[in-house]
């Protein structure tokens, strides 16, 4: 959508349709309020237009790629944020319980680690042992779906497999 003016609203609603398609084929759902959820997509073309990538709207990017990529939506803390609170930091993503109205997203803490700065964002554990990664990895029994998180998600995004299909791996 490079050259697209942020504010022009048929590319906010082209790219609303997409993120709901993708999410629906994943296992996810967007907020169902749609013009929050169209107010959200603004902000990240408005992101995109800045500094090329989208950055989640509610959080405040570096304009450094390599130190953004856990905010790049869809961020890396969507799906903890998800399983306990039922939204994403922004809320563009909500778990299935909101989509449906039976809940009620509450609010949700800042996940991010403060960088001091000058800084640069460290994303790999290659030289760790395994022992020694952050967080326990699950995989799916049904397709081999690997992630790393403190639960298991929700559905598999790859097979739509439920969680209790999923165990833990390392």
């Amino acid at each position: 959508m490079a050259g697209v003016t942020p504010l022009d609203a048929q590319a906010v609603e082209i790219l609303h349709q997409r993120l709901k398609r993708e999410a629906d084929s994943s296992g996810y759902y967007l907020n169902p309020d749609h013009e929050f959820a169209r107010e959200l997509v603004r902000g990240l073309l408005v992101n995109e237009h800045r500094y090329g990538y989208w950055a989640c709207p509610c959080r405040l990017a570096a304009g450094d790629r390599a130190r953004d990529l856990d905010i790049i939506c869809p961020c890396d803390y969507r799906d903890a944020d998800i399983g306990e609170f039922g939204a994403c930091y922004c809320a563009l993503y909500v778990s299935q319980e909101v989509a449906n109205g039976r809940k009620q997203a509450t609010a949700v803490p800042e996940r991010r680690p403060a960088l001091p700065s000058g800084t640069k964002a460290e994303k790999t554990v290659a030289s760790k042992p395994w022992g020694a990664l952050p967080l326990p990895v699950w995989r799916c029994k049904v397709c081999g779906y690997l992630c790393g998180r403190e639960r298991p998600p929700d559905v598999c995004p790859i097979c739509k497999a439920k969680k209790e299909r999923f165990e833990r791996f390392i």
